[in-house]
């Protein structure tokens, strides 16, 4: 099921958020600054509207920081969307964005001593901006989240992202060791060829692929970043990384106006970041619903080789004859199952769900009725898959690994007494 809601929606407040965040009233938003205290405020109230419980006050979780002698005071924003799996729930991803930029610098003008504000539209009120409407999609689809999701406005971020370092280390979330995944909202303003949205992330190839696939074959989505391939650059994730946390970063880079004073919100491209807060809202529900987020870890490190992964986690699916799921279904399930005559008599109709495991060398076994519609009708859906051939395996980690699978199996009739058992 998809996050019913459209990128186009939400794209004035988008625009809305990153001109505020960016305005003079702000004085680009210095760690320690008033400017940065309004706005960790302004999010908390944003999150807090948007339906997020929150877990700090709207002064946030402050913390100090000594810079050239002096001692400044910062703060993170935190709230929390509870997932509803009861296994899970104590599953964490942290999504975050840093709230604070540079601040000001002594500007001449016509002979004038002025002040110059570094705006940091890009740098990071489209982060900023990124994570309180992906929390505003979360929030309306928070029957779908199986963990837990934090979002996080981070303070000091230019700072050696002290606040991200504060929250990593436990200094305002003791659970910090069930935090499964730290998603990184920072620079997403542009979109451009220039400046593609892209996932930066050290993460395993195979886990990103999978991850993102999930995404796309599950949700309908709009846009669908690309995977970077150089190095990941310096934010807020390294103090998690430090703390052996999965963290992906989703931006689209490094612009020309990066740390200058030309990082105006006139050259946010607010329709590409509308879509692409739209994809990274679908990714957090996603991941939050998913069985195992890093599979390939999971077969290198578990010494239950009983497990059976979904089809979603591995990173060779099963094939029926070198084909797809829907070739067994037309080739295989549709060309033998048969309509009970006696059901098609009493007027029987329906879609059976049975699920299976493909073995680890290709046999079918486990079936069963996962939903079923009538003893007739269910008994043939299981005894012709029962009957299938052997599949190719499939692998994660180039290890082969078991793999359950569930199909729905449909017995229509039509009018006129006749039947029909393929969609």
């Amino acid at each position: 099921m998809s996050v019913a809601v459209s990128a186009q929606d939400f794209t004035a407040d988008l625009r809305r958020h990153v001109e505020y965040l960016s305005s003079d009233e702000l004085l680009g938003r210095k760690a320690g600054s008033k400017g940065e205290a309004k706005a960790a405020a302004y999010l908390y109230d944003q999150l807090e509207q948007a339906g997020v419980t929150m877990l700090t006050g709207r002064e946030g979780d402050s913390f100090l920081i000594i810079e050239d002698g002096d001692t400044l005071r910062s703060c993170n924003i935190a709230g929390i969307l509870q997932g509803y799996d009861s296994e899970l729930r104590e599953e964490y991803i942290v999504v975050g964005a840093h709230i604070d930029h540079l601040g000001t610098y002594p500007v001449t003008v016509d002979g004038q001593q002025m002040t110059g504000i570094y705006r940091g539209a890009d740098a990071n009120a489209s982060g900023v901006a990124a994570l309180i409407e992906a929390a505003r999609i979360l929030s309306g689809n928070a029957m779908f989240l199986r963990r837990s999701v934090i979002f996080v406005g981070f303070g000091a971020g230019e700072e050696q992202y002290a606040g991200a370092r504060f929250f990593a280390s436990g200094g305002e979330f003791s659970d910090i060791s069930n935090v499964k995944l730290m998603v990184n909202l920072d620079m997403l303003g542009r979109g451009s060829a220039e400046n593609p949205f892209e996932i930066y992330s050290v993460i395993p190839r195979s886990d990103l692929v999978s991850m993102t696939t999930y995404v796309t074959d599950n949700e309908s989505v709009t846009t669908k970043p690309g995977l970077h391939n150089g190095e990941v650059f310096s934010s807020d994730h390294l103090a998690f990384s430090m703390e052996d946390i999965p963290t992906l970063t989703f931006s689209t880079g490094r612009s020309r106006e990066y740390r200058t004073s030309r990082d105006i919100p006139q050259l946010v491209l607010y329709n590409k970041l509308a879509a692409q807060t739209h994809y990274i809202a679908t990714f957090l529900k996603s991941m939050a619903a998913k069985d195992l987020l890093f599979p390939s870890a999971s077969a290198k490190t578990s010494d239950n080789d009983d497990y059976a992964y979904s089809m979603t986690d591995c990173d060779k699916q099963p094939q029926f004859f070198h084909s797809d799921l829907k070739h067994f279904m037309d080739a295989w399930v549709y060309t033998y199952v048969k309509y009970p005559q006696s059901a098609v008599d009493k007027g029987i109709q329906g879609t059976v769900n049975v699920s299976f495991i493909i073995e680890k060398d290709g046999r079918v076994s486990n079936v069963n009725v996962e939903k079923g519609v009538d003893e007739l009708l269910d008994a043939e859906a299981v005894k012709v898959i029962t009957a299938s051939p052997k599949w190719t395996p499939a692998e994660i980690g180039r290890k082969k690994v078991r793999c359950r699978i569930t199909v729905p199996v449909e017995f229509r009739l039509q009018k006129g007494g006749s039947f029909n058992i393929k969609r």
